[in-house]
């Protein structure tokens, strides 16, 4: 015989049955939403790995361009008129940069323009102009912008008029003043008013320098210490040949005329030698 509940019992077990369905209903619901959440912080961090990932490829395209070119030699010095010449058969036309007297006034300012430009030289320098903080600060700079630094005497004396010992001293010294400022030491030289001696060469020998004169130069002279004259001789003179070395120094004609004098070279088909690429 079956028991019955009393109307007010029943309505109870009524509402108990709803309410732990609607807590059941809230139960199902909750993983759901864990599931989403989770879905969310996977794509979060996804997009955070791309982002690093776009990083480290930019780093890695950045570290690429910061890398140092390479160069082998191929030009070897013809003494005659001290250009360079390629040692084996080339059609390609070009010209090597040297600037002395640096880092005087306008040598870190003409460095700059240069490795802009990617154009390569040769800056040979004084040691009377690197006897102080600012001076040594300037060479370093120009060093750091991937310039090659050449010895031109630590005084600028005539080598003819002084002994052995002061060319040793003109030379050795510089070359360790030098060495102690960019941690390199020079491996060109160039002789004041281009005027060696024996004594110089067989220091240089020692050193193992290889040593320069110069095609042609026009800076110093009074009709050319104006930036547009300069610039239009140092490209339409007979002088210039494939190969020439071209001489000029610290001086602010020289630095005005030589963005004009880049210019009109590439326009004549030149490109600039490295450092590297001469034969030693």
């Amino acid at each position: 015989m079956k028991t019955l509940l009393p109307l007010g019992a029943f309505f109870l077990f009524l509402a108990a049955c709803s309410a732990n369905s609607e807590g059941t209903a809230s139960e199902t619901e909750e993983p759901e939403q864990i599931e989403e959440q989770t879905d969310n912080q996977s794509e979060e961090e996804n997009e955070l790995s791309d982002v690093d990932e776009n990083k480290e490829k930019a780093a890695e395209e950045e570290n690429d361009e910061d890398k140092e070119e390479t160069y082998s030699p191929k030009y070897e010095i013809r003494k005659s008129d001290w250009s360079l010449q390629h040692v084996e058969e080339s059609n390609e036309r070009n010209v090597l940069i040297t600037i002395d007297d640096a880092p005087d006034s306008h040598s870190l300012e003409m460095a700059e323009f240069l490795a802009e430009e990617k154009v390569p030289a040769i800056f040979f320098v004084n040691g009377h102009f690197i006897n102080d903080e600012k001076g040594q600060e300037n060479l370093k700079a120009i060093y750091d912008l991937g310039f090659e630094i050449g010895n031109h005497t630590m005084n600028h004396v005539s080598l003819n008029e002084i002994s052995k010992e002061e060319t040793m001293q003109e030379i050795v010294d510089l070359n360790d003043l030098i060495e102690e400022i960019t941690g390199e030491r020079p491996v060109f030289f160039r002789a004041p008013f281009g005027i060696n001696t024996d004594n110089s060469k067989a220091i240089l020998k020692e050193e193992d320098m290889t040593w320069m004169n110069w095609t042609y130069g026009y800076d110093w002279e009074e009709e050319y210490m104006e930036s547009d004259a300069l610039a239009e001789i140092m490209v339409n003179t007979e002088l210039l040949t494939n190969g020439a070395n071209l001489l000029m120094h610290d001086r602010e004609w020289t630095k005005e005329a030589l963005p004009k004098m880049i210019e009109h070279f590439r326009e004549e088909g030149y490109g600039f030698i490295h450092p590297d690429e001469i034969v030693r």
